[in-house]
């Protein structure tokens, strides 16, 4: 099982629209993948819940269903758990990027896993910096669909 941090971005996306690419990886991948993301994501999507709203065209009561069916799927750790040192690390990554993804760099480097983003110009500003563990959808599309095949491992 691989696996992974999912961003604010991420999940944004998902509660936007459960039938989405997106939404089916996180809903509908239960024996490939394991989605973890910091505690930070919960209070984001909060804070943004006006904005998913406007967005969706969706009540109140059906982004707060869709937020649940999509945070029932990814195991939240607290932020606390991280060292010191990982969070200085991830700030340098970080820095000149955006720094509201600091505890997904944080989260992806103390697991030791991939994070999964759909923000183009944070995956680049990363890996200008040296980190390489970001995944895209299009790249998890493709690997559950080795894994279910059973071509990978």
């Amino acid at each position: 099982m691989k696996k992974i941090v999912v961003d604010t971005n991420i999940v944004f996306s998902a509660i936007l629209n459960t039938e989405s690419n997106i939404g089916d990886l996180l809903m509908n991948s239960d024996e490939v993948f394991t989605f973890y993301s910091a505690q930070y994501l919960r209070q984001e999507i909060e804070n943004h819940k006006e904005k998913l709203i406007e967005i969706s065209k969706l009540s109140g009561q059906e982004i707060e269903e869709s937020k649940y069916q999509i945070f029932s799927k990814i195991h939240f750790l607290a932020e606390e758990q991280i060292p010191f040192k990982i969070w200085h690390q991830s700030a340098n990554y970080v820095r000149d990027v955006d720094m509201d993804d600091i505890a997904f760099v944080a989260m992806s480097e103390y697991l030791d896993i991939d994070l999964w983003s759909g923000d183009k110009q944070l995956i680049e500003g990363l890996k200008s910096k040296g980190f390489v563990r970001c995944v895209s959808t299009q790249e998890l599309l493709e690997l559950r669909r080795e894994i279910e095949r059973g071509e990978k491992k």
